[in-house]
């Protein structure tokens, strides 16, 4: 699973970068990336078929997993110098995630899982940022509800709510629209864009829904199978 794209990207440019990445389970190569950079402000989606390293690739970036061989750099420090609590806040200031379960905490209110990445972030207390991302959203009315009391359209609105409440300078959704219909896809897909455009964040979507083929300018292909 190759991807060789904008590689002529300034440095200064350059928000996320990834060069000779490796990662592989049990020795099954999962995902190969020789060089692949993004700039801040623009969308890519990341696709292919179930299996080709999607997931592993954005778990990768955000720095849930350390690669096997290569390196990956975001907003310019590379991943693999940090570690513990470092890469945690690291994480938390410049990288957001729309997980494909959600995983919203499920004994907090919607406003208390956005003031809690907040919290593990290092990040003071922001209850008018919040106020406003619940009221862009369309959760105001529902910022005191727990997650088994959303729709899924609002846990997933909570989730993206969660992924953009520190102003992150990356945002990366996993099979944001798998479990959607044709509407629903679509105003997703629209949210996730109009949301990162608003911060100028790099929105990195990783998915096989082809509904979503016609919305992104920049692709990454991980379909081809590395030798």
């Amino acid at each position: 699973m190759y991807a060789i794209l904008n590689g002529n990207l300034a440095e200064r440019e350059r928000m996320i970068e990834v060069r000779g990445l490796r990662h592989a389970y049990a020795g099954r190569l999962a995902v190969a990336v020789d060089l692949w950079a993004a700039a801040a402000g623009e969308h890519w989606l990341v696709h292919g078929p179930s299996g080709c390293g999607k997931t592993t690739l954005l778990h990768l970036v955000a720095g849930l997993l350390r690669p096997d061989a290569g390196a990956v750099r975001v907003a310019g420090q590379t991943l693999s110098a940090l570690s513990g609590g470092a890469l945690d806040r690291f994480r938390g200031r410049h990288v957001g995630i729309v997980f494909q379960g959600l995983h919203l905490i499920a004994a907090l209110t919607v406003r208390q899982n956005l003031a809690l990445a907040r919290s593990l972030a290092g990040l003071a207390p922001a209850p008018e940022r919040i106020d406003r991302l619940l009221d862009e959203l369309g959760l105001a009315a529902r910022d005191g509800a727990r997650p088994h009391a959303l729709s899924s359209g609002e846990a997933q609105r909570a989730a993206l709510a969660r992924a953009l409440v520190n102003e992150p300078d990356i945002v990366l959704a996993d099979e944001p629209t798998s479990s959607l219909d044709d509407d629903n896809a679509a105003r997703a897909a629209a949210l996730l864009r109009e949301q990162a455009q608003a911060n100028d964040a790099v929105l990195v979507v990783a998915s096989h829904d082809r509904r979503l083929a016609d919305s992104f300018a920049n692709r990454l292909d991980l379909s081809r199978q590395a030798a």
